[in-house]
């Protein structure tokens, strides 16, 4: 599923409208139309419903609603919160339709915002789209504010709620605080920025027949969805043995935090990965070795690190920011000519020695939170939050890395700037140790797969997928425990087995 900046869209409308040749109206009708029918899933015939519109194409798609749940016999009103001489084009030719057939329509006057509100069962936003631009004014931001406060209420946006941007870069401090947004085609940018996807609510796509084509030619953006999963999740041969799962090892283990790199090996093991090593000091090993049986171990305070049997890496995980750790982490960057995840400690280290990322031949993967990974991008969490997509798109391009920004919607992007959106899990993931059993199920997929991203995307989508079924099943959002998640990953696989079958 395809995401989209409202200049993409844009294209989008235009390249269907003048290159296929389907007439802007006839589009606004397919919109409204499926639209309406996904509302009637959400209204009851006793409901009473206003649909607030604006000048452009939101507001057509809105009259296009009305018309048709007027016609299925559902109590609708609509206020236009423009002067009727300022609807134009193929707007202005489905409220021509609109007044026709008998849908009440009145226009929005200044000290009228309560009485239009008071007692309405549900609240259509059909007012601005994905043009908008700066804050709210009057009557917009009036209406808005008022809106919000109507607590019985269902809100339903249309394509974005209105104070919305459809890109990245905004924060916006008032904004239709939809219950559900029903998007036209392709989820907006925005949608997926914390910033702004508070006011979206329940985000669902509605498919009206554009023709996405334009598109192609450049980096995109997806939703990685349970599809996804199915079709690219790397499948057991019956005559595979240990060593067709691959061979990986985790190098980490300060004093203080044995059990990073123990939850990251099982976490590696219960995802399937055929042999996994522990790189540790030889007082740690003793500590973690009850936990994680199936594991070996190298001392690291004995052997020298030999990297040469394994298919992949991992480094950070309880590492440590020791001038020792800091020269382990360096021998491991310059040396590790296999795929090579760096998380945690590991990412610390990083900041001083990006310049070796360029110089590495095989995959480099990152995964750090939004506080890390501002560290290494030399930003604010703050503007991170606000362009997640365009900065972590740059970094990847410039070094060449595979960038995991964790987080409510977890980006996933590659060194040629494709990105992938992650949206599963919740609040109960916001605990220590979480981040190193992700590390740990990711490092268990690029063994087993073919196409890095795929196990990348795959392991972010299986971490949340976990958390979401325990939290349904078994636990609550507050006390789910980063060990909970391995021992819930045999679940999440059945599911992701018996769906492939």
């Amino acid at each position: 599923m395809q995401i989209v900046t409202a200049r993409e869209m844009y294209e989008v409308d235009r390249f269907t409208m003048e290159d296929v040749g389907i007439e802007g109206k006839i589009l606004m009708e397919n919109a409204g139309r499926a639209m309406a029918e996904r509302l009637l899933q959400d209204v009851s015939r006793s409901d009473d419903i206003l649909i607030l519109t604006g000048t452009g194409n939101n507001g057509g798609d809105g009259f296009v609603i009305a018309r048709t749940l007027f016609l299925k016999g559902y109590k609708v009103t609509v206020l236009s919160l423009v002067p009727e001489e300022k609807i134009t084009g193929d707007a202005r030719y489905h409220l021509e339709l609109l007044k026709k057939v008998g849908v009440p329509f009145h226009i929005f006057q200044e000290g009228e915002t309560d009485q239009w509100l008071s007692g309405k069962d549900v609240l259509v936003d059909a007012m601005l789209g994905i043009g908008v631009k700066g804050d709210l004014r009057f009557p917009y931001a009036q209406m808005v504010d008022k809106a919000n406060k109507c607590e019985e209420a269902l809100r339903i946006a249309v394509d974005i709620p209105t104070g919305v941007h459809g890109n990245e870069g905004e924060d916006p401090e008032l904004a239709f605080m939809a219950h559900k947004t029903y998007t036209v085609q392709c989820p907006k940018e925005s949608a997926y920025i914390e910033a702004c996807a508070r006011f979206y609510g329940e985000v669902e796509v509605v498919d009206i027949g554009l023709v996405t084509r334009p598109l192609a030619a450049r980096p995109g953006k997806w939703v990685w969805t349970q599809n996804d999963v199915i079709r690219t999740f790397p499948k057991r041969k019956p005559f595979s043995h240990k060593g067709s799962h691959g061979r990986g090892i985790i190098i980490g283990g300060a004093p203080n935090m044995p059990g990073a790199v123990m939850m990251s090996a099982r976490a590696a093991l219960r995802t399937g990965a055929g042999l996994v090593t522990i790189a540790a000091s030889h007082h740690l090993i003793s500590t973690i070795a009850p936990y994680v049986a199936e594991a070996t171990y190298t001392d690291l305070n004995v052997e020298g690190l030999d990297l040469n049997h394994f298919d992949a890496a991992a480094v950070g995980m309880g590492l440590g920011r020791s001038d020792k750790s800091a020269s382990l982490f360096d021998d491991v960057l310059t040396r590790a000519d296999l795929p090579l995840l760096i998380d945690a400690d590991g990412l610390y280290h990083l900041k001083d020695r990006l310049h070796a990322l360029k110089k590495r031949t095989a995959p480099t993967v990152l995964t750090p939170h939004f506080g890390e990974a501002a560290r290494l991008l030399g930003t604010s969490v703050h503007e991170l939050k606000v362009k997640p997509f365009s900065l972590t798109r740059a970094f990847s391009r410039e070094y060449g890395v595979y960038f995991i920004l964790k987080g409510p919607f977890t980006i996933v992007t590659s060194p040629e700037g494709e990105q992938y959106v992650v949206t599963t899990g919740n609040e109960s993931l916001a605990k220590g140790g979480s981040g190193d059993v992700l590390s740990g199920i990711i490092m268990g997929l690029i063994l087993q797969s073919k196409n890095i991203i795929e196990a990348l995307c795959n392991g972010c989508w299986v971490h949340g997928k976990t958390a979401e079924i325990l939290t349904r099943t078994s636990h609550s959002r507050y006390d789910l425990l980063a060990s909970d998640l391995i021992e819930g990953l045999p679940q999440t696989f059945r599911d992701i087995s018996q769906k492939m079958q």
